[in-house]
């Protein structure tokens, strides 16, 4: 996965307040439980030194945020008294944080979030479709394309050599249509770059689309029954669908990954495992993607600098690299922070497909040990 939603996270110094809450507006007395979480929250932001402008700004993002039906999570960062990033969380975390440190700690969203792939769903009929398109930052967007054929659309059974006239009109006004369609999907496919395309709706016109799409987006699409324009239709049906075509595509980037990184410990076992390894790599701007076990209860340190490379186990090496004021960070915390402002790739393995010790290792982007990145 790649972390570039995190970017706004970086653009200013810390001291950062991240916060994790249960969020669900599942009982009636669902806002005043929401309240109370983010007091006790609050408190311990304020113990640990957090200013009252960014606690204010911080209770402002939590509590005004638009609440939604059922279960869920809500992250906040802030500093300085603004607030960098808001986002909701598909369930409530994993445990409830409040932090203050020199460091955003997002690696429990990270974990939560999964890998970022961007989709189109189509639900398509014989007049238009409806749209969705996730592109980066998982901003979704929903449109609706009408074609401009509206007449003839169904097919008459009017007997006789008018019955097939009408017949062929129709099948016409249909494949018309889905070629509007299909332009819509393309310039959002080329826009957000879909890893995939899921199309749904009417199965006469889902081919009819799909054969319009041009080739390089048609070895993406994922067909499916589920789906319907009809007003008041569920969407679960399709939504499921689209959770398990993302999966699969983010379980083939895992895979894809991981196999490259055993070809790399083939050639040189030492390269590049363990977060001593990880942290060398990184300084010399080598790393292409990071694979880590999360844990959460880790305890594990680093010395951070302000800038995003700027990280080691050693407190001089830092000063020997110019930066005045190192602080201790969490490791996980400069992991995310580098990858995020590097563009490199980040994969969460299981302890069984990364048998390293500490549980990160790196895939590098090339082998020799050259000078540091600055």
């Amino acid at each position: 996965m790649r972390l570039s939603m995190l970017r706004p996270l970086y653009e200013r110094p810390g001291p950062w307040a991240s916060v994790y809450l249960d969020a669900s507006h599942n009982t009636q007395d669902a806002a005043e439980t929401l309240d109370l979480r983010w007091r006790t929250a609050r408190e311990t932001l304020a113990e640990a030194g957090c200013g009252d402008a960014t606690l204010g700004a911080l209770a402002r993002a939590i509590l005004g945020h638009e609440p939604r039906p059922g279960r869920y999570g809500i992250a906040a960062f802030a500093a300085q008294g603004r607030v960098a990033l808001t986002q909701l969380i598909a369930a409530p975390p994993r445990r409830e944080i409040a932090a203050f440190g020199p460091l955003p700690h997002a690696m429990p969203l990270v974990a939560q979030l999964g890998e970022e792939i961007p989709y189109i769903r189509v639900v398509v009929g014989h007049t238009g479709a409806e749209i969705t398109s996730a592109g980066p930052g998982r901003l979704v967007r929903t449109e609706t394309v009408e074609g401009g054929e509206a007449f003839p659309i169904r097919k008459l059974k009017l007997g006789g050599w008018r019955q097939s006239h009408w017949q062929q009109a129709a099948q016409e006004s249909w494949r018309r249509n889905a070629g509007t369609v299909a332009e819509a999907v393309t310039q959002l496919a080329d826009r957000c770059d879909a890893e995939v395309i899921v199309v749904g709706g009417d199965p006469q016109s889902r081919p009819l689309l799909v054969e319009q799409l041009p080739e390089r987006w048609r070895g993406r699409v994922v067909l499916t029954d589920a789906g319907m324009r009809a007003p008041g239709a569920s969407d679960e049906p399709l939504d499921d669908v689209t959770v398990r075509a993302i999966a699969a595509q983010a379980a083939a980037h895992e895979e894809e990954v991981l196999a490259r990184y055993r070809m790399q410990r083939g050639r040189d076992a030492a390269a590049g495992d363990g977060l001593p390894a990880v942290v060398t790599a990184l300084q010399r701007g080598q790393v292409d993607t990071v694979l880590l076990v999360d844990d959460p209860s880790s305890t594990e340190e680093l010395w951070a600098g302000p800038g995003p490379l700027e990280l080691s186990y050693d407190k001089a090496e830092l000063r020997a690299m110019n930066v005045e004021h190192p602080q201790k960070v969490r490791a996980d915390a400069a992991l995310v922070r580098a990858l995020a402002c590097t563009d490199a790739g980040l994969i969460l393995a299981e302890p069984q497909e990364l048998p390293v010790e500490g549980g990160v290792a790196a895939l590098l982007r090339y082998a020799d040990a050259g000078t540091r990145h600055r």
